[in-house]
């Protein structure tokens, strides 16, 4: 469980679903398939969905390479964050944006499993969330010859999650609409994509 106090809420983060990225990653197409399935769960929780972004010399912003795959979709108002590590905090706003929407909990899909999402995963533990991996939303490439194992084993899920909170909107501390540290207002009926859970006192 989360670290945090008064932080109830649940955000969907999804990391590097772009073209460069995935192109050779193991099950592309059903994993960003899964994903879209996950973030139109989300949307009707009323969970915010955040889209991160990698640039760095090899993957440069503003490039084909660079944009999201073309089958997802990212809101107007869906944040969007970029970065330039391994770990979509380190340098970033996202913190900060998790923070005014009292995210405690986080669901992680993404790319790649043994790289951004890894370091993604850790650096939220190190900062007090609870980290939710979707197992059948996350991919890699190939990276057995650095010793990572095969892409398919990275998949097996662990926990069924049947639901999650539904954020409660209303007015913060500081007078502006957002989400205020209450008790979420219910669970909706739906299921969930299988879930890997990481937990802090498992590293």
């Amino acid at each position: 469980m989360t670290t945090f106090e008064n932080r109830p809420n649940t955000a969907l983060l999804i990391v590097d679903v772009q073209r460069d990225v995935v192109a050779q990653a193991h099950a592309r197409d059903a994993v960003v398939a899964n994903i879209n399935q996950l973030v139109a769960k989300a949307r009707a929780a009323g969970v915010p969905v955040i889209w991160v972004q990698h640039a760095d010399d090899g993957l440069v912003r503003g490039t084909e390479g660079w944009e999201l795959v073309p089958e997802l979709h990212p809101a107007p108002d869906d944040a969007r964050i970029d970065k330039a590590y391994g770990d979509a905090f380190e340098d970033t706003v996202l913190a900060e944006h998790l923070a005014g929407l009292r995210v405690g909990r986080l669901f992680v899909a993404g790319a790649e499993t043994d790289a951004c999402i890894r370091s993604t995963i850790h650096g939220a533990f190190t900062r007090g969330y609870d980290v939710i991996l979707v197992s059948d939303a996350h991919t890699t490439g190939d990276k057995t010859e650095w010793g990572a194992p095969e892409p398919a084993s990275a998949h097996e899920p662990v926990l069924e999650l049947p639901h999650w909170p539904r954020p409660q909107r209303g007015n913060r501390e500081d007078g502006r609409r957002g989400f205020p540290g209450a008790q979420p207002l219910g669970r909706p009926p739906f299921p969930v994509l299988g879930v890997s859970r990481w937990r802090r006192h498992a590293i």
